[in-house]
């Protein structure tokens, strides 16, 4: 019987359409020459696991996966997911392929056997090294092997790490060779980065194809981040330790990764700054004064923890951390001095290792790789050069054309070719020869098809009570050449999700507990001294954006409707314009140039430190020190205002687009504040980020006062000092007669029910100190409170009719002081820091 219906018949045609579509996107794909690939097998079939992840995508209409895709991704820009190359000033956004890697579980099962067992070697090499040492005295490791390189830390010799461990997390980069078998390019043992992104693109890919993300069994993350964190914690000392993950700071290359790791895993994100050794024990400067820190997650290289001991130029370390480390008085993941396992000196000595510690051959072999400094070695290097490639064979240090990876010299120019030469003749201990493996290829999504591209796949195992276990997943880099090198892989690499597939349905586990018995709290911890201070600064920041702003606004509507007489006389306006001169926003040589030029300047100029765009990228700087604390959403509304009003300085505006522009700022700033009012718990935090909000308005307010408030203040003046107070609405509804000085003054300065004005601040900063933690309990009150105490006394005291500009001074630097009270008694104290005195008594 033939099939006549509609409905039958489009889904016939919808069908055949898709099929058609994977047709043509498996025809035009075209594996490398001799070089395995994921989609196309040697016999030239496809895995199932692809063919059914590319057909359902081939069922979506033309463009939805594109769009699907899409839409996903712009939680990429809209969260800030970014990284930075290293000597780059700038953060780019996270590159992410649309397509995961796609592992049975057959042959994951082989890898992960492989990076175990790699992982339970690398610690008992470690252990041995930093202790008996038995490995180079009996001859199975040259000593210069091991001591050539920076990352050999000699204060660690003889030091049992607390907790009992020297290595929590491991990881190694993976290709997979011409043969079809799986090898290990590098070990990561030093700070094994990558798993936060790792967990950023399974949420994007999983938020684009939910449906096939299920259906296909993909293994969760989930697991191993709790068995990881499980694992730092039974470190510990305690039953609740704090679990720091020490960080470079804000400019390194995985800043946002470290963030987004910190809160996922309720870890404290700090700096060396945060930290402070206090006879043998590390503790975190909070602002209730110095809280232990039981564990250390370290991504800080080596070198640079303790400037006492260590590297003396460091910044990122904590002086006397490696006494404290000794003492026991602190967990270190990895250990100090663990990055000498990424030394590609001791590549080629790890077979034979294998065999002596563990009494078996490695499951997982590395690139073949003969070090330099055995003389049958740098033999055979030398008669093959043309054909090896040349790397470091330690890290950190070593000839500069090696820094970006191997090379072969055919890649180099003459001159990099005769330089590397002579350094290699002066110094053979620090060069390795390497064969030049060939990567296998995945498909990538180019210009709308299919494209096979060589893939480096980097694996984690952490260490657990039952062992090495092994992330099911990783962190997947696809390069944008053709060339299959292992060599090659090159700044414009993606990245891609790895989905490792299970035979049966796999369970959904989140970091949740699942038990009942957890005990509630209602407290967030001590706020770290650091974080305080950023907080703090922020709301500062945000706060003189928008005063800014809002003269700005007043410029425009002042321009606009002066036949109305807003504030449309020539002594008024040029107030207006010397506020903002004075503020810094605008310079003052474009104080005589056209009026659109200064609208745009105050807006749009990168070169003036008061401008709008320069005081938001100042509160994205104090926001990016501290984005584990910060929501999405408010991250998202902070980076689209910036990106509103970056780059537009030379554009042609009107007073129409400078007031569209003012008001759309402010309406995002609004929706910050909004934010922070209604979603922030009210903690330390909210305290810090709101006090910088209230000392700037009410010191901001004091300044607008002061000039447009004088004894001799015209009504245009006062209007004026209402529009930019946004108070026109209070003050008309209390006062019929009209606008009058005295009234005026009350409203702005002293009525401690406008929120706009300089007593309600006052009021409500101090609240916010009566809330904050003390560091003695004597009953004596510290340095901000006595000054909280001084300025409400002149504020409370004061009448409207003798606040005249001396006196308006006089509580703009009361309120000025108080700002320099909080930042000398909360923020970093440098060597002054203190722990909490309790001091007891009897009534």
């Amino acid at each position: 019987m033939p099939v006549d219906r509609p409905d039958v018949q489009d889904r016939v045609a919808t069908r055949a359409a898709s099929q058609a579509r994977l047709d043509g996107w498996l025809s035009g794909y075209r594996p490398l020459p001799g070089i395995p690939d994921e989609l196309v097998q040697p016999d030239g079939t496809t895995p199932q696991a692809w063919l059914r992840f590319l057909g359902e995508l081939a069922e979506f209409p033309q463009g939805e996966f594109e769009d699907r895709f899409a839409l996903a991704t712009r939680h990429i820009r809209d969260a800030g997911v970014s990284h930075r190359i290293y000597g780059d000033d700038n953060e780019r956004i996270w590159p992410l392929s649309p397509l995961p890697l796609i592992l049975g579980e057959q042959e994951w099962a082989q890898i992960s056997a492989g990076v175990e067992q790699r992982a339970t070697l690398m610690e008992a090499v470690l252990n041995d090294l930093y202790g008996d040492a038995r490995l180079v005295s009996e001859g199975h490791l040259p000593a210069a092997a091991v001591t050539g390189g920076a990352d050999f830390v000699r204060a660690m010799r003889g030091v049992k790490p607390a907790g009992g461990r020297a290595m929590h997390l491991y990881a190694a980069d993976l290709g997979r060779g011409p043969d079809g078998r799986w090898w290990v390019l590098d070990d990561r043992t030093q700070a094994p980065s990558g798993s936060g992104y790792a967990l950023e693109n399974r949420m994007v890919l999983s938020r684009a194809f939910p449906h096939l993300y299920n259906a296909m069994n993909v293994q969760r993350l989930a697991p191993f981040f709790s068995e990881f964190r499980a694992s730092l914690a039974n470190a510990a000392h305690r039953s609740d330790p704090r679990i720091c993950l020490l960080s470079p700071g804000p400019f390194s290359e995985s800043y946002f990764e470290q963030a987004h790791l910190a809160r996922y895993l309720g870890f404290l994100l700090v700096e060396g700054d945060d930290l402070v050794v206090r006879e043998g024990q590390v503790y975190v400067r909070t602002i209730a004064g110095l809280k232990r820190a039981d564990v250390l997650w370290r991504r800080v290289d080596a070198d640079f923890i303790d400037p006492l001991e260590l590297n003396s130029a460091s910044r990122l370390g904590v002086p006397g951390l490696m006494e404290a480390i000794r003492a026991g008085g602190v967990v270190v993941s990895n250990m100090a001095g663990s990055g000498l396992l990424e030394s590609r000196a001791l590549l080629g000595f790890l077979p034979a290792l294998s065999h002596h510690l563990l009494g078996e051959a490695l499951k997982l072999p590395n690139v073949a790789t003969w070090w330099c400094g055995q003389p049958s070695e740098r033999r055979l290097v030398e008669r093959n050069i043309d054909t090896l490639a040349i790397a470091r064979a330690f890290g950190g240090q070593g000839h500069p054309t090696l820094a970006r990876g191997p090379r072969m010299l055919a890649d180099l120019t003459p001159a990099e070719r005769s330089s590397l030469r002579a350094a290699m003749d002066a110094r053979p201990v620090d060069f390795v020869g390497q064969e030049v493996v060939r990567l296998s290829t995945t498909p990538a999504w180019r210009d709308g098809a299919l494209q096979p591209s060589p893939f480096v796949l980097r694996v984690y195992a952490t260490a657990t009570e039952d062992g090495w276990k092994v992330m099911p997943g990783g962190f997947c880099r696809v390069s944008d050449q053709a060339d299959a090198r292992a060599l090659s892989m090159g700044e414009g690499a993606q990245a891609a999700d790895v989905w490792v597939l299970s035979d049966r349905p796999v369970e959904r586990i989140s970091l949740l507990a699942n038990r009942d018995d957890v005990k509630v709290r209602r407290i967030m911890g001590h706020l770290p001294s650091r974080a305080a201070d950023n907080l703090f600064w922020l709301g500062r920041y945000l706060e003189r954006a928008e005063a800014t702003l809002r003269l700005v606004r007043s410029l425009c509507t002042s321009l606009m409707d002066s036949d109305a007489a807003v504030h449309g006389t020539g002594e008024t306006l040029s107030k207006l314009r010397g506020l903002l001169v004075e503020w810094g926003a605008v310079d003052e040589a474009t104080d005589g140039g056209q009026v659109a030029d200064f609208v745009s300047a105050a807006l749009h100029d990168e070169t003036a430190y008061g401008s709008v765009i320069r005081l938001i990228q100042a509160a994205r700087r104090a926001a990016a020190s501290m984005r584990e604390r910060l929501s999405e959403d408010f991250w998202k509304l902070l980076l689209n205002l910036e990106s509103r009003l970056k780059g537009k300085r030379g554009d042609v505006l009107t007073e129409a687009d400078g007031l569209a522009r003012a008001e759309g700022a402010l309406q995002a700033l609004s929706a910050l504040a909004g934010l922070t009012h209604e979603n922030m718990n009210r903690v330390a935090g909210w305290r810090f980020l709101d006090m910088g909000r209230r000392v700037e308005r009410g010191v901001n307010t004091c300044r607008i006062m002061r000039q447009l408030a004088k004894d001799d203040a015209s009504v245009d003046d006062l209007d004026l000092l209402l529009d930019l107070i946004d108070s026109q609405i209070t003050y008309r509804s209390r006062y019929l007669e009209g606008i009058a000085l005295t009234p005026v003054r009350d409203l702005v300065m002293l009525d401690p029910f406008n929120p706009r004005s300089v007593a309600f601040q006052i009021v409500t900063l101090k609240a916010h100190l009566a809330s904050l933690p003390t560091l003695q309990n004597d009953g004596m009150p510290e340095r901000p409170t006595r000054q909280m105490v001084h300025l409400a006394s002149q504020v409370e005291t004061a009448s409207a009719g003798d606040l005249d500009t001396e006196r308006t001074l006089e509580i703009e630097r009361l309120l000025m002081g108080l700002s320099n009270a909080i930042a000398d008694r909360y923020f970093l104290q440098g060597s002054n820091a203190t722990p909490t005195k309790k001091l007891g008594g009897l009534a």
